[in-house]
């Protein structure tokens, strides 16, 4: 049966700032960045909306921006999840076979065998395509190609022939690992030395480079289906971020990719651009999922000043000027993903605070948008669960 589209006139906006919350911090007597922040209008959200926490990373699945995202856009991660290559896979307009396994390839920056930046510097995408393509007529073959994405963050693609049936691998993020001997975190499992092999290879190949000198392999996964939320829910939407594993699960459930000028996945991103690009697209669309990416990368620098900043650019210039910009009947999530706790710089699985707001939601005594008020909020245990309190039900 062929669905039929009707534009609805209620708006939804999806805003996620990437890793905001985090734990108490003793510099900042025990309150967290997004307690220490000035967030205004994320504020005047939680007082004036519906909010809690929800948890967006299953039990048994890892701390990440792929399983938290598929949750936040209505899918069981536990069903659904296969990896992260597969979702940024589909950002580069590349859709793995069934005999295909999909690898994130970082560049980063090996010191004296240590992982010394997980993001080889924040190299410059221009810079980076060179790379991967000398990465590629060096490594890659007919079972093995490398295509290059946005700054560090890049995709290789290998036939399953290449791995031990069944193959079962242990693939560790490098931000994960930062500062530590890389060598301990080598893939491990059945089919590692394949990947082990490639990484020490790419070393020679960029000795010569005081950074980007290694390729990082990892988030391993095979080709995924989701059903669209236009199926599902019957709105067409879009889906704004400078991060290809953001962008590839919106495309993955129907969401249009849309370009911002100036989105660059680091502190310097284009705030405003983000805003004034989605606010422009929800004339035409129902639903506008947009995602900024600074405060995750500053809790992986364990830079406290700049997830702070982060976070207040995220209120001021995104959260701020959407609501601005709106006008006749909508509905808000605003949300981080996952803790990225300054503590650890890594991805934790903790309940994550989140408020929705407008026509139809009822405030329930939150005060502030931050992890201790929203302990006073409902706890939604299933996160994929929470678009539906968004979208076409009643709270």
């Amino acid at each position: 049966m062929r669905l039929v589209y009707v534009k609805r006139q209620m708006k939804y906006i999806i805003l996620v700032g990437d890793g905001m919350a985090d734990e108490p911090i003793l510099k900042l007597g025990g309150k967290t960045a997004l307690e220490e922040a000035n967030t205004p209008n994320m504020d005047r959200l939680a007082k004036g909306g519906f909010g809690g926490l929800v948890k967006t990373i299953p039990n048994g699945l890892p701390a990440g921006s792929d399983v938290a995202i598929l949750s936040i856009l209505g899918y069981d991660s536990k069903r659904y999840y296969t990896g992260r290559a597969p979702l940024e896979a589909a950002s580069m307009g590349i859709k793995l076979k069934e005999n295909e396994i999909g690898f994130r390839c970082n560049l980063v920056t090996a010191k004296d065998g240590l992982m010394d930046d997980f993001a080889a510097g924040h190299i410059k995408t221009e810079e980076a395509k060179w790379i991967i393509e000398e990465i590629d007529r060096e490594l890659g073959s007919d079972k093995i190609r490398f295509y290059p994405g946005v700054s560090y963050r890049h995709l290789m693609v290998t036939d399953y022939s290449l791995f031990p049936i069944p193959y079962s691998l242990t693939c560790t993020p490098p931000h994960n690992i930062t500062g530590l001997s890389y060598k301990e975190f080598l893939p491990e499992g059945k089919g590692c030395e394949l990947l082990r092999e490639l990484i020490d290879k790419s070393c020679n190949i960029l000795k010569d480079r005081e950074y980007a000198n290694m390729i990082w392999l990892w988030g391993e996964g095979k080709t995924v289906e989701l059903p669209l939320l236009t199926n599902r829910f019957g709105i067409q939407g879009v889906v704004i971020s400078a991060i290809d594993l953001v962008k590839g699960l919106g495309i993955l459930s129907g969401l249009k990719p849309i370009d911002v000028p100036g989105a660059t996945g680091y502190y310097d991103t284009d705030y405003e651009a983000k805003a004034r690009y989605g606010l422009s697209y929800l004339k035409d669309y129902d639903l506008l999922f947009l995602h900024v990416e600074s405060p995750d990368e500053a809790g992986h620098n364990k830079d406290l000043k700049e997830k702070i900043l982060a976070i207040e650019n995220f209120d001021e210039k995104v959260v701020g000027r959407i609501l601005d910009g709106l006008s006749g009947d909508f509905r808000i999530l605003v949300l981080s993903d996952h803790p990225t706790p300054i503590s650890s710089g890594k991805h934790s699985s903790d309940p994550t605070p989140f408020v929705i707001y407008g026509k139809g939601i009822e405030p329930d005594g939150i005060e502030r948008f931050c992890e201790k008020e929203a302990e006073k909020g409902i706890f939604i245990e299933k996160g994929f669960t929470l678009i539906e309190r968004l979208i076409g039900a009643k709270i």
